[in-house]
């Protein structure tokens, strides 16, 4: 396997496409006005119970900017939501380097778009599993999958991409984009990369501390009668 080493890379990133997918909804009628007033042509991509809050925080300005990312990928979302972004277009959009000539052609074969800035949280599964007589099963169904894939892949490409995870950093970020603007610097993606994979590395330690706690009878118990 070839590994690609960047030599090459923008200290300041026009976001252009935003992919927003929050379990916390906090602070989105801050951040998507204040993404359309500092570049009126930003596309941005969602998903699900996500996508119809930004469509109500936006109103009519909405048709403009806002994609459902199965329109977007060609996909429809599966019965309860269960395969939403695990796409090649969405990764390859979020995973692509800008000066790399192969992946410039991999964007126009599959007509996808390099994505800029990821706003993602996920599933509540500690608050889940915090619940008095929480089943095995309603824990399981509370493990987030695509979420922590985005997470990890804008964070790996921190060189290109915001990776956000906290509500919390939305006042920061607009407050670059305005300075730059509508652009990130290098220093506020590594930062967000930094708290990214320490936000997918508690969620999985959770997980795993969960499941150590199972016995066999639990876990079987609950799916014979």
């Amino acid at each position: 396997m070839t590994i690609n080493v960047v030599q090459k890379i923008d200290d300041i990133v026009p976001v252009r496409h935003v992919l927003i997918s929050v379990s916390d909804k906090t602070g989105l009628d801050v951040l998507v006005p204040q993404l359309v007033k500092i570049n009126p042509k930003v596309r941005i991509f969602s998903t699900g119970g996500t996508y119809s809050r930004i469509k109500d925080i936006l109103g009519a300005a909405a048709d403009n900017c806002l994609v459902q990312v199965s329109d977007y990928t060609g996909q429809p979302e599966t019965q309860g939501g269960l395969v939403k972004t695990l796409d090649f277009k969405i990764y390859l959009g979020l995973l692509t380097e800008k000066y790399n000539d192969a992946h410039q052609d991999d964007l126009k074969r599959t007509n996808a778009v390099a994505i800029d800035m990821v706003a993602v949280n996920l599933y509540p599964f500690r608050e889940t599993v915090a619940k008095p007589d929480i089943s095995p099963e309603n824990a399981r169904g509370n493990i987030d999958i695509g979420g922590p894939c985005m997470i990890r892949a804008s964070a790996k490409n921190y060189i290109r991409v915001a990776s956000v995870v906290d509500p919390a950093d939305y006042d920061r970020i607009i407050r670059e984009l305005a300075l730059n603007q509508g652009c990130t610097s290098l220093k506020l993606r590594f930062d967000l990369a930094r708290k990214a994979f320490d936000h997918t590395a508690e969620y999985d330690r959770a997980i795993a501390d969960y499941l150590a706690k199972q016995t066999d009878a639990q876990i079987s118990g609950c799916y014979t009668s």
